[in-house]
């Protein structure tokens, strides 16, 4: 047997270990339990029996299994059939004969920039079973050929038994744990203490085998595409998954709370990238995101550094490729004849007709591996954004509605705030321009900044004016913006021509002004007290939700959002499937909010009503308190002087980032509160 092959079976033999502690483990519960019954009077341990075991070995039983089960979660996609797409479908073949691994059973384009070969695996995946490919439209945009079929083929081939017979075992139970060991440290769970314990010699372990065949992926992804292509793949995938999450940030996420969605999602995407390249050569240069303790690749410089070809007059350069990743030897009989033709480097005549292949379909797009990749996006939207009652506009549209809703919100809130200093309703910028007028509203900023200087203040009163103008001009029809996919949108009038509305706000500021600005504006169509009209419903952000929580005593699900924590009452034990399926469908829709005085107050407006949901806004949270003891808790106390008290219970189970989301908002309320900022 080779190192490698006996490197996989230690790597599976540890894996198989979680399954042998969490054995033990409940042996020794039902040892102890056997010796408390045998001694105790026979009638009484009859009649004990049932109780303790089901509160002790069924209790523990029950917890080890929900420790150990693995939720197969398929991201949303389409799924692309061979007929549909056969040069595509030829590509994935190509990938899987080079790493010597059957070609996966299905192939779904999916939202997100990532290459993902997902398993039906059973027993922490020592036991195998069917494999799809999960292929990124976002690569498919915007890479070559060259790039994704040495993306596939690295994905393909940890499915490989070139490294030993356990070696694909020995993968699937890596990031089967890397799964589930976040889980462990979760919760009042009893059985994952043990576990998270062997966790941590599992991973020491494991850790040598799982860099060499990580290398060895890389290998074998270089030799089928070319070493340039797959250096390539492995710089590019983290700056387009960043560019990704720039897209969202900046241009979908406005304009999806607003309650619209645009009618070409990823070709929106595209055109970011083609305008953006600027931030695209920042993220290149920046490098990928420091790697999570599970995450299997060693760092990028030695995967890069591992498929450089060596120099032949360089005499070291041999020791310093690693055992997996060195052809075998032929002395070795154990060493299967696929490791060595994978393994050795091809001969030059070889390698100058793959990087000649290579170089004739760099300049191929992958997107022309399916017939119609526009109708793909479509298709893809629908499932992965799905509208959920949003309004679906072109991008232009999309854009501007975001921007004006943006304002919107920051209007309504600085309206309300301008009110409550003055003591009356202050409904429009005709409003706030009487209140400029008489002097009323520099007294009111003073008192609403009273820390600042009176230039400072000055500054404050010709921003709301400028907002507030601006709005008005919007509803008026005089105004227009102008978007750019390289900077900010831009507010022109209608025609296309420059507008200048800060000269104006600063002129309004001026009491002895007023009446001239209130007349230009009229002059040019802008009226003062214009309605916004009727607006989409608002929806706030989910970013994760928790199953089965207790809040003051009584089974609830929550939804963690920007704006605030959404929670509905939970179902009742043994539903859980149910209660995270319900919870999935709630923060698919969006949760609708309404605020009359500004997102700081918004508040859910739930349909059907009456159905015992609660949100409660951030802005009524006036503290978070951990409660003591080792178990888990929380109470948040509110502005009005009520209190919420939360904890896990033994089935608390979570949405994809729910724990997460949590803590990062306990730390934002928790931090804003000591701060005194909000």
């Amino acid at each position: 047997m080779s190192n490698d092959a006996r490197a996989a079976a230690r790597s599976a033999a540890a894996l198989a270990g979680f399954l042998i502690v969490a054995g033990l483990q409940l042996a020794v519960v039902l040892a102890v339990l056997w010796t408390v019954l045998k001694s105790l009077p026979t009638d009484f341990a009859l009649r004990a029996g049932v109780p303790l075991s089901i509160a002790t070995f069924g209790a523990l039983g029950y917890a080890t299994w929900r420790a150990l089960r693995l939720r197969r979660r398929p991201p949303a996609g389409v799924a692309v059939p061979r007929a549909d797409a056969p040069e595509l479908w030829a590509l994935v073949d190509a990938a899987a004969a080079a790493a010597g691994v059957t070609p996966p059973a299905g192939l779904t384009v999916v939202a997100d920039a990532t290459v993902v070969v997902g398993e039906r695996t059973r027993a922490l995946g020592l036991g195998g079973g069917r494999r799809d490919l999960y292929l990124g439209l976002p690569l498919l945009q915007a890479w070559d050929r060259g790039r994704l079929r040495a993306a596939v083929a690295h994905e393909l081939a940890h499915g490989s038994a070139r490294l030993g017979r356990w070696a694909p075992a020995a993968y699937r139970g890596r990031v089967a744990v890397g799964r589930l060991a976040p889980r462990w440290s979760r919760g009042r769970n009893p059985a994952a203490a043990v576990l998270r314990a062997y966790a941590r010699f599992y991973r020491r372990w494991d850790a040598p085998f799982s860099r060499a065949q990580e290398l060895a992926a890389d290998r074998i992804a270089a030799q089928h595409a070319g070493a340039e292509a797959a250096t390539g793949a492995l710089r590019d995938l983290p700056v387009l998954a960043g560019m990704q999450r720039l897209f969202h940030a900046e241009y979908v996420g406005p304009g999806w709370q607003a309650g619209q969605v645009p009618d070409d999602l990823f070709g929106g995407f595209l055109r970011v990238l083609a305008a953006r390249a600027e931030d695209v050569a920042i993220l290149r240069a920046r490098g990928p995101e420091p790697a999570g303790a599970w995450d299997t690749h060693p760092p990028l410089a030695e995967r890069l550094a591992a498929m450089a070809p060596a120099s032949p007059a360089d005499p070291a350069a041999p020791e310093s490729v690693p055992a997996a990743m060195a052809p075998a030897s032929p002395a070795d009989p154990a060493a299967p004849e696929s490791t060595a033709a994978a393994l050795t480097p091809a001969s030059p005549a070889d390698q100058r007709a793959s990087e000649s292949a290579v170089a004739a379909e760099r300049e191929e797009s992958a997107g022309e591996l399916v017939p119609d990749l526009p109708a793909l996006g479509r298709a893809l939207q629908a499932v992965a954004f799905p509208p959920a009652g949003r309004a679906q506009v072109s991008w232009d549209d999309f854009l501007s509605q975001a921007r004006t809703a943006e304002m919107e919100r920051e209007a309504e809130a600085a309206l309300a705030t301008v009110a409550r200093a003055v003591g009356t309703a202050v409904p429009d910028a005709a409003g706030i321009l009487e209140l400029a007028a008489d002097g009323r509203l520099a007294t009111a900023a003073a008192s609403i900044f009273p820390g600042l200087t009176a230039e400072e203040t000055a500054d404050r009163i010709v921003e709301l004016l400028s907002l507030m103008l601006a709005l008005a001009a919007l509803r008026s029809g005089v105004a227009r913006w102008r978007h750019s996919w390289t900077g900010t949108a831009e507010l022109v009038a209608a025609d296309g021509a420059h507008l200048n509305l800060t000269d104006v706000a600063a002129a309004a500021a001026d009491p002895e002004q007023a009446e001239a600005v209130r007349a230009y504006l009229a002059r040019i169509g802008v009226d003062l007290a214009a309605s916004g009209g009727e607006r989409p419903a608002a929806r706030a952000q989910v970013l994760g939700g928790l199953i089965n929580l207790s809040a003051d005593g009584r089974r609830t699900d929550l939804l963690v959002t920007d704006l605030g924590f959404l929670l509905v009452p939970g179902l009742s034990r043994g539903k859980g499937v149910a209660a995270k399926r319900r919870l999935q469908q709630i923060a698919a829709g969006g949760v609708p909010v309404s605020g009359e005085a500004g997102p700081a107050t918004a508040v859910a407006t739930m349909e059907p009503p009456g159905d015992g949901r609660r949100f409660v806004p951030f802005a009524d949270v006036a503290e978070v308190t951990s409660l003591p003891g080792r178990r888990r808790g929380w109470t948040i106390g509110l502005h009005d002087g009520g209190t919420l008290t939360l904890r896990p219970s033994l089935d608390t189970d979570e949405l994809p980032g729910g724990w997460s989301a949590w803590d990062d908002a306990v730390t934002f309320l928790t931090g804003t509160r000591l701060t005194g900022t909000r």
